[in-house]
């Protein structure tokens, strides 16, 4: 099997209460992920808040990472950004040492046409020792990678996958239906993971299955082996936690639950903010016991 098919967590970086990076608690959400099926990580990505993690700190927790896990599991880094020349440099002087890939957001803010998606992507790919993995995200990033621009970069021998959270099934449905065979499609979007298997994806990188590991895991694996009533279950077993972690800004939904599930402190670095006392309320009830 693929090293990135099934289950991928876009991991929290966990805080103290003075905001510092609590390793200890990243040492646990990790163990607590691997003893429960999760089948490889994604380090220094969103759900990260990798924005706002120092240079020092993003290397602290990338090396920690690393350390612990001790190539149980493969391990995908975040290296995404809208400069591309800067990224180019990172790849060429990067100790890739212990990762398996990297994983890449379309560039944010500037908004570039298909033509400058297409080439960013290109450059990362031919400065990367590692293989590429796309993630198009227009809620995030601004725009939206289109099938057309994604089929192109799926010809590219180091571009393997997409992690695709455009929420949109049409064109997840249309990727899947014209890529080369030993491309992959990732769901980035839990709540259509499901949906998405279904067509043809063959995994996920989430964020709910930081408190739902072994129920989440579990309906990809299922979905996987062709088991669709036991992943059907599994997917309405977490469908509510899937959208309620969104309702008031991530990762501060999922850091309730990891919270509730003593795990971590419920701590997220500015501009975010922790979820309202209702949303919280709501996401303390829905972790399962």
């Amino acid at each position: 099997m693929n090293t990135f098919f099934g289950t991928g967590t876009a991991l929290v970086t966990p805080f103290r209460a003075d905001h510092s990076v609590d390793f200890d608690a990243l040492t646990r959400i990790v163990e607590h992920q691997i003893a429960n099926g999760t089948n490889y990580f994604v380090i220094l990505g969103t759900t990260g808040e990798v924005a706002t993690l120092t240079a020092d700190e993003k290397k602290a927790v990338t090396d920690h990472i690393i350390r612990v896990t001790a190539g149980r599991i493969p391990l995908v880094l975040g290296v995404g950004g809208n400069n591309t020349q800067a990224l180019v440099q990172q790849l060429e002087t990067m100790d890739f040492a212990g990762l398996s890939a990297v994983l890449s957001v379309s560039p944010y803010y500037n908004k570039p046409n298909q033509e400058g998606i297409y080439q960013h992507y290109i450059r990362l790919a031919e400065a990367s020792e590692l293989p590429v993995i796309l993630y198009n995200v227009p809620g995030r990033t601004g725009s939206n990678m289109t099938v057309e621009t994604t089929l192109r970069l799926a010809e590219h021998e180091n571009i393997i996958g997409i992690k695709e959270a455009s929420g949109n099934m049409e064109q997840v449905m249309r990727i899947i239906a014209k890529k080369p065979a030993d491309f992959i499609v990732i769901s980035g979007d839990d709540a259509l993971t499901f949906p998405m298997l279904a067509c043809g994806a063959v995994g996920v990188i989430s964020v709910i299955n930081h408190a739902y590991p072994r129920q989440f895991s579990g309906m990809v694996k299922a979905a996987l082996e062709n088991r669709w009533d036991d992943a059907r279950k599994l997917h309405y077993e977490c469908l509510e936690g899937s959208l309620a972690i969104f309702a008031d800004g991530s990762p501060g939904g999922i850091k309730v639950m990891l919270n509730e599930m003593g795990l971590c402190e419920n701590v997220v670095r500015q501009p975010l903010w922790p979820v309202s006392e209702a949303v919280e309320k709501r996401l303390r009830g829905l972790v399962m016991r």
